[in-house]
């Protein structure tokens, strides 16, 4: 980002602000770009081991690289690291682990791996983020890019039957990469210009343009079980993430309020029919995601106070997806139970009972 869009957006080096009075939410999208590939071009080959995915359950973006990193088998070739669900204006922390410090990197803020690899690091502290073990440096926090790579650069270390998550056609994947920008831009991004918007305008705007894409989604899914037809792909990660949390926090904290998820009958359906998949539900934290959202966002919850609802055993009932045909890993197989260790904390999922 050039010095005059930073000068411009000056929030965006400000950890903590969100809400700009007067004006609409921009969404800083200056991230560290470098990849770790197959032939380590920008100095970072694949090998197993060597790197930690740092991704709070609390966070759409980071939970989508866990859910990519669970449907594909890296569990045993990149591990993970888990932030709590809160953060202050400095950084993620990792207060959920024992003595407050993450047992690998072992560093107790994410911020400090920022630093490892640019001491003045000028921007937020996000996740997700890839961090090399051998200096504690952060390697990556480009969301978009990080999922990508685990799909296309890693396929040495996937497992057997690991779904194709982005099609080999090319036409298929231009038409897919079309889907993931508007889901983006409108649902994705779409519920945050509505929350952190600085005016009754930019707010009215940001509504209309979100909810006249969850319709275009409506409609789209009522022909086909997922977003590209019979098999799950990217794009269903990307959309599930942001789907997940709509009742949850984005229908009152963001005001995005003109219906529910459950009152949209064929966008409640494909949530449901992905959340009881093995690799989307499973990774999900109802109780770290509404901390996160009402505890962090003091500038539009003040109090802090953290809803009790939503009532969550809705997730759990039939969708009738199944009728369209095809099964959702395409020519794969579905992964299998999670690792003890990366088990959501029961009572905080309803596939995971108290």
């Amino acid at each position: 980002m050039s010095e005059q869009q930073t000068t411009q957006r000056p929030e965006h080096a400000q950890g903590g602000t969100y809400t700009v009075p007067g004006q609409e939410y921009v969404r800083d999208q200056n991230y560290l770009s470098t990849r770790i590939t197959r032939d380590g071009a920008d100095g970072y080959p694949v090998e197993p081991g060597r790197y930690r995915l740092v991704a709070a359950r609390a966070c759409p973006w980071a939970n989508r690289s866990i859910i990519v990193r669970r449907l594909l088998g890296l569990e045993d070739v990149l591990s993970i690291g888990m932030p709590g669900p809160t953060h202050d204006e400095r950084s993620w922390t990792f207060d959920l682990d024992p003595g407050g410090r993450d047992p690998v990197l072992g560093i107790e803020r994410l911020q400090e791996a920022f630093f490892a690899r640019d001491p003045e690091f000028p921007r937020g502290i996000t996740v997700p983020a890839i961090v090399d073990t051998r200096d504690g440096a952060v390697v990556t926090n480009d969301f978009g890019q990080i999922t990508h790579d685990l799909s296309t650069e890693w396929t040495e270390h996937h497992r057997d039957g690991a779904p194709t998550l982005w099609p080999a056609d090319a036409d298929e994947r231009a038409e897919m990469e079309s889907v993931m920008r508007r889901v983006f831009t409108e649902v994705n991004n779409g519920v945050y210009r509505c929350g952190f918007a600085g005016s009754q305008e930019a707010y009215e705007s940001a509504y209309e343009r979100l909810f006249t894409a969850l319709d275009w989604l409506e409609d789209r899914l009522s022909t086909r079980r997922f977003l590209m037809g019979e098999a799950v792909t990217e794009a269903d990660v990307r959309l599930f993430t942001t789907l997940v949390r709509f009742d949850a926090v984005y229908h009152g904290h963001f005001k995005c309020n003109r219906n529910k998820l459950t009152e949209m009958p064929v966008l409640w359906a494909y949530a449901r029919d992905l959340f009881q998949l093995p690799g989307f539900g499973d990774t999900v934290d109802f109780e770290q995601i509404k901390q996160h959202y009402y505890v962090v966002h003091t500038d539009i919850n003040p109090t802090q106070i953290v809803p009790v609802g939503p009532d969550l055993s809705g997730w759990l009932t039939p969708h009738g997806r199944e009728s369209f045909g095809g099964d959702p890993w395409g020519d794969g197989t579905a992964p299998g139970p999670v690792r003890t260790e990366e088990r959501v904390t029961a009572g905080h999922n309803p596939l995971v009972p108290r």
